[in-house]
């Protein structure tokens, strides 16, 4: 993934995460397309960056996981951690 042309994308997109736990249809509404070319969400789930959580009687959550946070921390973002 380094050197990705969606790299700036997924970076902003683990920052925009990192701020808290994001319902998945709140990440789906603002970050899901249907370019086969604009693949933030589903790099970000292959590389292990966020991680889904399941919430009893509630919507799943989504969360960075330490390897996002630690992709943010080497590509220069400084989120507030919400690990």
């Amino acid at each position: 993934m380094t050197g990705s042309v969606l790299e700036p994308l997924i970076l902003d997109f683990l920052e925009w995460l990192a701020q808290e736990p994001r319902r998945y249809h709140d990440v789906m509404d603002a970050w899901q397309t249907s370019c086969p070319r604009l693949t933030v969400w589903e790099d970000s789930v292959d590389a292990g960056y966020v991680a889904r959580t399941n919430v009893p009687g509630d919507e799943q959550m989504i969360r960075v996981t330490s390897a996002g946070l630690d992709f943010l921390g080497n590509n220069g973002r400084r989120p507030e951690s919400q690990l």
